[in-house]
């Protein structure tokens, strides 16, 4: 049995400036905050707005000013990991106290497949937000590039190498994984091993380099496990064909945070002692790493401040900022947090 439903119907406009006993005209004025209205007209249509109920239609301005006053925040990576990985979430806190503080409405994104990212790539092309920021962007990734093709104001959470007109913030991340391998191997580790995540990115790139550079003639690439996310799932696999590779292995560099708690999972069901047997390292210094037993040495990132001075690139674009400024890079700094899985 079908149900009536009542349409709840839009107040107007006309129906605040007849409330307020003032013209159409002034009344659009003090919506659009526009200078040269007397106080008591302001404080007559306020009242007017809010006796009557009128709820601005802001799609309409929209259409008008060809201005959404909205940012996407372009997530690249699978939905079950954006809910699993805690630097995804303080980068978004970071993200979107910026752009509330500047009166932009934060829009996430999420693209998971490859239909994901040709509907965002439209969604960009109609210009349903002024600006966008993306997280974990990779090479030839179609977003990004639709992004530098159209001009849109942005920032990249990492920069990836074939983008050279977008604005991004980043870490060293071979410069600290170089500083977390050399720690690991002065514990007294000599066969090491890498759970790599992240190869179609600059961050897993760069960590396997820095891994590479500090091992020199000791690399050995059979030891190094590939994996296309940063997920605790990678780390159970990876170690587990880790020892099956190297039984001897007594070292560890684990892509991320996440991915050294699924490792450490498999060493405890195998009951092998961490670190008297083997000494396990991580990357983030996210809350996976204090959730750990026992607790990650790691690299800590400043992740907040990344979502930060991401959404600040792109709030100064919106405001006009010159071009060189808007390009130049900025390279956040880390550390290494030593405990005592290591």
């Amino acid at each position: 049995m079908g149900r009536d439903r009542t349409v709840a119907r839009r107040v107007t406009i006309h129906e605040v400036a007849a409330e307020a006993q003032l013209s159409r005209g002034t009344v659009s004025r003090v919506l659009n905050g526009e200078p040269y209205v007397s106080a008591s007209a302001r404080e007559a249509v306020e009242a007017a707005i809010k006796k009557v109920g009128y709820v601005r239609n802001t799609a309409a301005r929209s259409l008008a000013t060809r201005q959404s006053n909205a940012v996407a925040l372009i997530v690249h990576e699978p939905h079950s990991l954006v809910l699993e990985d805690p630097n995804i979430g303080n980068i978004l806190i970071g993200t979107n106290a910026v752009l509330s503080d500047a009166d932009y409405q934060m829009v996430t994104l999420m693209v998971d497949s490859q239909r994901d990212s040709d509907r965002v790539v439209d969604y960009l092309r109609g210009g349903f937000v002024d600006g966008a920021i993306v997280l974990s962007a990779r090479t030839g990734d179609p977003i990004t590039e639709a992004i530098e093709e159209l001009g849109i104001p942005a920032a990249l959470v990492g920069h990836p190498p074939d983008l050279h007109h977008v604005s991004y913030i980043g870490i060293d991340n071979r410069r600290a994984a170089e500083e977390i391998v050399t720690r690991l191997l002065a514990t007294g580790r000599r066969r090491v091993g890498m759970l790599a995540c992240g190869l179609d990115r600059d961050s897993g790139q760069d960590r396997l380099a820095g891994f590479t550079a500090v091992l020199g003639e000791r690399f050995d690439p059979a030891l190094v496990i590939p994996h296309a996310f940063y997920s605790y799932d990678a780390g159970v696999a990876g170690m587990e064909e880790l020892l099956r590779r190297a039984p001897d292995l007594d070292g560890v560099f684990a892509a991320s945070d996440a991915v050294a708690a699924g490792a450490l999972d498999v060493l405890h069901r195998r009951g092998i002692a961490v670190p008297e047997q083997i000494g396990i390292v991580g990357f983030d210094d996210s809350s996976w790493a204090t959730r750990c037993v026992p607790p990650l040495s790691t690299v800590r990132q400043p992740a907040e401040t990344l979502g930060r001075y991401a959404a600040q690139r792109v709030v100064n674009q919106l405001r006009g900022a010159d071009d060189d400024d808007v390009l130049e890079s900025v390279m956040l700094p880390t550390e290494i947090v030593w405990r005592e899985s290591a």
